[in-house]
């Protein structure tokens, strides 16, 4: 059976929950490795017929750790079946939705200079009463200027999820 490793940075654990769905619909055809960037013992990537990458954005960016693995492993990537999406808020916009029109995908596939065969952007989570209180103000601040939900007892859940299982069928394909 062919091994997949799933990787991901999640802040709030938002795109760790896209990863367990990613899990559940390629658990019967894959073996399946789950781990968070920020665990200690990474295994190897050598080991895997295909990676799957998934990063939240915070404020404007990925996390470092996402950046850091990809330029750490680049040369066994370009050689290996990967595929990475991004989770972000700017995604629930229709005109930058897609892997193409999304700035934070673009910035991070140019900045590691990597261009993985298959590329995803799923829209977030806005959950206020989760965030510690300078993440509810600053992302509350960034809601209003792009006209997104305010009001703090907000829990809205944007990703499309029949995308995120169009995804994990394409992943079957690389």
């Amino acid at each position: 059976m062919s091994k997949i490793l799933i990787l991901y940075s999640s802040v709030d654990g938002h795109t760790h929950a896209i990863c367990l769905r990613l899990a559940e619909q390629l658990k019967t055809d894959y073996a399946i490795t789950l781990h968070s960037l920020d665990d200690a013992d990474l295994p190897s990537p050598q080991q895997f017929d295909k990676i799957i990458l998934g990063a939240s954005i915070r404020y404007g960016k990925h996390r470092p750790n996402v950046e850091s693995y990809i330029r750490q492993y680049k040369t066994l990537l370009d050689d290996k079946a990967c595929a990475v999406f991004s989770v972000n808020l700017v995604a629930r916009k229709a005109e930058k939705n897609t892997p193409e029109s999304n700035p934070y995908l673009q910035k991070l596939l140019a900045q590691c200079d990597w261009q993985p065969q298959l590329k995803g952007v799923f829209a977030g989570k806005v959950d206020y009463q989760k965030y510690r209180f300078f993440d509810r103000q600053m992302i509350r601040a960034i809601m209003w200027m792009t006209k997104g939900p305010t009001a703090l007892d907000s829990s809205i859940d944007y990703t499309d999820w029949p995308s995120v299982d169009a995804f994990a069928q394409r992943i079957h394909q690389l």
